[in-house]
């Protein structure tokens, strides 16, 4: 069985990322492999050079791979071919290797707009992203392709602004944020991720406006944005959401095979809590 046993047919998928370690895909893809004693495997790789790992992609012929910080912008350029979403946001999670040509993927707009949408209706609603990077970029596409309405700030500001023109949304300087009419929330910075676990993106005081609240940040899984939004009766939605909704889209673009999205979501809360 997948996992248990591993020989000279057995795929090979993985994570590019930097930091990679804390990473909860590893647990939900190899459960989902043992579930449906598929042979493959999938480990996370620590990226010290670039373009030598993409480049070890084609030479060793991984079945593809999941992209995350800091690489989902940075890695376009060295990819095959675009997928038309993932060059609209300008970002990709996800590159599939299809006989040695690399296809650039974004799944995480669908997880974000999946995970906002077990909660709350987007269609006519403001939507205030922190951040604009490339989680940034693939949420506040998705919110806006169902109808929604999106403000972005960043501490960056000119990267927001960029951003900004380029979705056709709205950029907010940090410091003007209590004049956003926004009643939904998502953190798409790593602020409150561990060890950081008393960082917050926005002012606590700000945080009685909104009535959704979401945080991409997933260890530790209450935040202390999620707990401060809590206190002050919002309803919220941990990163693990946003992250098994991506990952079961993920499954499929690069197995082929219908995702066990229940095995996934419980292989990911157990390595969290472990």
């Amino acid at each position: 069985m997948a996992g248990s046993f591993i020989n000279g047919r057995t795929r090979v998928f993985g994570i590019l990322g930097r930091p990679v370690t804390h990473s909860l895909s590893p647990a939900m893809y190899n459960a989902a492999f043992r579930h449906l004693g598929v042979n493959a495997v999938y480990v996370a790789f620590q990226v010290v050079d670039l373009p030598q790992a993409v480049s070890g992609l084609r030479g060793l012929d991984i079945g593809g791979v999941s992209v995350t910080i800091p690489f989902k912008e940075e890695i376009i350029p060295l990819l095959d071919v675009l997928d038309l979403r993932a060059a609209n946001i300008g970002a990709v999670n996800t590159v599939a290797n299809r006989n040695g040509r690399l296809i650039g993927y974004n799944t995480d707009w669908l997880g974000a707009v999946t995970a906002l949408q077990e909660k709350t209706d987007l269609e006519g609603r403001h939507v205030l992203i922190l951040g604009a990077g490339g989680a940034a970029r693939a949420i506040a596409f998705g919110i806006i392709s169902v109808g929604g309405r999106v403000s972005l700030t960043d501490l960056n500001q000119a990267r927001a602004a960029a951003l900004a023109r380029t979705l056709k949304a709205e950029a907010i300087p940090p410091e003007s944020l209590d004049g956003c009419p926004a009643t939904i929330l998502v953190n798409a910075t790593p602020m409150g991720m561990a060890p950081n676990l008393d960082g917050i993106a926005i002012a606590p005081n700000l945080l009685g406006r909104f009535e959704t609240v979401m945080d991409i940040v997933y260890q530790p899984l209450a935040t202390r944005l999620l707990r401060q939004a809590e206190q002050r009766g919002a309803s919220t939605i941990d990163g693990l959401q946003m992250l098994i909704h991506q990952a079961t889209a993920q499954y499929e673009l690069l197995t082929g095979l219908p995702a066990p999205a229940e095995v996934m979501a419980k292989a990911a809360y157990g390595a969290l809590k472990g």
